[in-house]
């Protein structure tokens, strides 16, 4: 099943809903990569730093993994394709109207914000308002 290219569908579909959980963004160093399965990390990504790993923030902490900030996680429900153009840009640019630093992260199926855990409210609020 392809996803939807058509932004203007995209937004009208958006359908936002927050993820249960708090999340932190930690990064491991190559020489402590280990068994990171055990830490059931949401995503990760390699970079030239480390491994960057998106967490519960209870697992960073069982794993003794440092972050910065906690974030709540909001899911935009609509099917988008990957192909799609003007998304996230419409996202990011809507919470960031009211000062709301947006992460996102692209999957098959869906995209995905992390925002400030104190935001979160209004950061799904603000993306509900994308569908009128």
């Amino acid at each position: 099943m392809a996803g939807e290219t058509d932004l203007d569908k995209l937004l009208t579909l958006l359908q936002p809903k927050l993820i249960d959980g708090d999340y932190v963004f930690c990064t491991v160093p190559g020489s402590r990569y280990g068994d990171l399965a055990a830490l059931n990390p949401l995503a990760s990504y390699r970079e030239e730093e480390g491994l960057s790993l998106l967490l519960e923030r209870r697992d960073a902490e069982r794993g003794a993994l440092d972050y910065d900030s906690v974030f709540k996680g909001i899911t935009l429900s609509v099917h988008s394709s990957l192909d799609s153009v003007g998304l996230t840009a419409a996202v990011a640019n809507k919470l960031a109207t009211s000062g709301i630093p947006a992460n996102v992260i692209a999957a098959h199926f869906h995209d995905h914000v992390f925002v400030p855990r104190e935001r979160a409210d209004l950061a799904l609020q603000l993306l509900t308002e994308l569908e009128g």
